[in-house]
């Protein structure tokens, strides 16, 4: 049976229960930042599987490491321990020093959302508090209690009564956010710069005094980094751009480059759960463990970082330049290779127009374009990539 996108498209929409909006392509191949769908069309991806693919698609490394770890072994549950497992925990606990100054403890799981339940599960446990406060505009997963953090109404409102009591606070607004910290908050949900909220950045004197606030009120600050984190700002943490420093950091997309792995890192002070308090069947298991340690060797290596860092300026500035030529840009947003393109016009046919054209984007609100390129992306690719977005904007 010969495949075509509309067919598997539709043999796709008919099995699934319906919560993603299908695009009218089936991808089947991928080599950098470049995949291919089944009927053999190019198209540059700078969605990255909404930032999952930071090494960008059959990458060497990567694929040689899983290659030789799923003829190991694949599963084994922390009961047990492994030496991918607990090269992985000291990875990113000594990051987690360097970054924090602080001795950290992880916990190892499968998704950001299992991760931010995680952490809100910790703050409960250490200050015997019930009340959250997050950010509107902020994004934090589907699961129950990271559901409830999350702002939008239209992700919410079927499935409340959701954990609580959340209070939501503008970003940005220290005097709102002084006001919902209280002697009842166990922690603050806060994301150095908006995901879904649309690649908005929030200002280093809100977190500093979000910082201060929580240490005031003994309640456990939480930065959000599963989109934000793994080099993508140019930092390993994109906290450390600010130099303000959270008592719990969420990590996952990224982190494996592909394979699903999440993590919650916290300041060992604060990590009191007890045995069997939490777990995760399939947290840090040997393949996905193995799958991070090369996507870190490989940002280590390829000095991913600093290109994240030098290629997101320049293609910031680039975007910039854009501006000046067409109207229908209002503002550049971001830090690294974390880009969001603000809009006088929706955002949805722009990124329809320019997957036509052969590049892959997503969207972060109705009006905002957000660009997720792989950190290795070559030069002569954002130059390609930059043609067909001027190409596809009024």
């Amino acid at each position: 049976m010969n495949e075509t996108n509309a067919s598997l498209v539709e043999r796709e929409t008919k099995l699934e229960m319906g919560v993603y909006k299908k695009r009218d392509i089936a991808l089947s191949r991928g080599e950098g930042s470049i995949v291919w769908d089944v009927e053999g069309k190019r198209y540059i991806d700078f969605t990255s599987g909404i930032g999952v693919a930071i090494l960008g698609h059959n990458h060497p490394g990567l694929k040689q490491a899983l290659a030789e770890q799923a003829s190991k072994m694949i599963t084994c549950n922390e009961a047990f321990a492994n030496g991918e497992r607990t090269r992985l925990l000291e990875s990113l606990e000594s990051r987690w020093r360097s970054a924090s100054g602080k001795s950290g403890k992880i916990f190892l799981c499968n998704s950001g959302t299992e991760a931010n339940e995680a952490a809100i599960k910790l703050a409960r446990a250490k200050t015997g508090r019930k009340a959250l406060v997050a950010a509107m505009n902020g994004f934090h997963g589907r699961t129950a209690g990271s559901l409830a953090l999350t702002f939008k109404l239209k992700y919410r409102e079927r499935f409340e009564p959701l954990i609580g009591p959340i209070t939501r606070i503008r970003m940005n607004d220290i005097e709102g956010l002084r006001n919902a910290v209280t002697e009842e908050t166990a922690a603050v949900f806060l994301e150095v710069i908006q995901g879904e909220g649309g690649i908005r950045p929030a200002d280093v004197a809100f977190l500093s005094a979000a910082r201060e606030i929580c240490s005031q009120k003994g309640t456990l600050l939480v930065f959000d980094e599963v989109q934000a984190g793994m080099g993508r700002t140019g930092k390993f943490f994109s906290f450390e751009n600010v130099g303000v420093y959270p008592d719990v950091v969420t990590l996952a997309k990224g982190l494996g480059g592909g394979v699903p792995i999440g993590a919650a890192i916290a300041n060992e002070e604060f990590c009191v759960f007890k045995n069997l308090e939490h777990g995760s069947t399939f947290g840090g298991n040997p393949f996905a463990c193995a799958a991070a340690n090369a996507t870190i060797k490989a940002i280590e290596d390829e000095k991913l970082l600093e290109r994240a860092d030098e290629n997101g300026l320049w293609l910031s500035q680039k975007l910039q330049q854009m501006m000046t030529r067409k109207p229908s840009i209002v503002q550049v947003r971001g830090k690294g290779l974390f880009i969001g393109l603000e809009l006088k016009v929706e955002s949805t046919p722009i990124v329809k127009a320019a997957q036509a054209k052969g590049l892959l984007i997503l969207t972060a609100g109705d009006t905002t374009l957000r660009m997720l390129p792989p950190l290795n992306t070559t030069r002569e690719v954002y130059e390609e990539a930059l043609g067909i977005l001027e190409s596809v904007l009024p």
